[in-house]
């Protein structure tokens, strides 16, 4: 196995802030990798917290925690801003903020469904698109999205959590499309089931323990394949995580762990960024 190198790359996770996090775990992931990671969360507490974690992995200027809430677009402009000016680049966006609360289409509420539709879909929006045109100036830039399984997008009482992840697949596919030849690439990463974070902790219990649930490390490493050098020719894709086998050539591990995204397939064809079946 290759160890995939960050070295120069400077990457914005968001929803980094809990320390048990998807977005923890990529952050170490970064500064293990040498590279510099800046940290966006709601959170201030979690996100003292979590970047104090990093900084004692790699050291303390490797990592820039940011309190900006993704559903303000003029919020997200600032903070991108910010990053560029203080770490001196932007070369990666892991659209990971999200959450998920259990509701069923006739019970949810206007302001829960815009507030999780703000969060899960408008926030990678806003990311992206404050991101976007400096990667293309730079001619290299990688924009991977947590989405989730097509179960969950279709299970009864996720009524928002399920479109919201639909509509940021969807996105991420329109994005790659956009983007081919452009040096700057659009995937998406998701773990691959129910993961332990926050906002599955809550679902314990006698029956269902902790290490029942897949861990938030299995991101890492397809994650930093996915914000290396080495993925350049990989576009509108999926990768899941749980399926990711460093074991494996890595022609065998993509065609084990990756598919395209937003499944296109299901719709009677299957079509690669730039096909005119689109």
């Amino acid at each position: 196995m290759v160890k995939q190198s960050l070295a120069e790359k400077v990457v914005v996770i968001t929803g980094a802030g809990s320390p048990i996090g998807l977005g923890h775990a990529m952050a170490a992931a970064v500064v293990g990798a040498g590279g510099r990671v800046a940290m966006l969360d709601v959170h201030a507490a979690w996100l003292e917290e979590s970047a104090a974690n990093i900084r004692s992995i790699g050291g303390g200027d490797c990592a820039l925690p940011i309190v900006v809430d993704v559903t303000d677009p003029d919020a997200v402009t600032d903070a991108v801003s910010r990053v560029i000016k203080e770490l001196g680049g932007l070369h990666i966006l892991m659209n990971n903020a999200g959450v998920w609360v259990p509701d069923s289409f006739r019970e949810v509420s206007i302001e829960s469904w815009q507030r999780i539709r703000a969060i899960n879909l408008d926030g990678p929006f806003y990311m992206a698109k404050a991101v976007v045109e400096h990667m293309i100036s730079q001619g290299w830039g990688r924009i991977i999205g947590v989405t989730t399984s097509l179960a969950s997008m279709w299970t009864a009482t996720n009524t928002t959590y399920g479109s919201s992840k639909a509509g940021h697949e969807a996105l991420a596919s329109v994005m790659a499309l956009e983007l081919k030849g452009t040096g700057v690439t659009s995937n998406v990463l998701v773990p691959g089931g129910n993961t332990y974070t926050n906002m599955t902790a809550r679902i314990l219990s006698d029956e269902i323990k902790k290490d029942d649930l897949i861990q938030a490390d299995v991101m890492k490493a397809p994650f930093l394949w996915l914000a290396s050098d080495e993925s350049g020719d990989f576009n509108g894709r999926r990768i899941v995580a749980a399926d990711w086998d460093d074991g494996l050539a890595l022609p065998s591990r993509l065609e084990k762990a990756s598919a395209p995204a937003a499944w296109p397939q299901l719709g009677g064809f299957a079509f690669e960024p730039g096909d005119p079946k689109t």
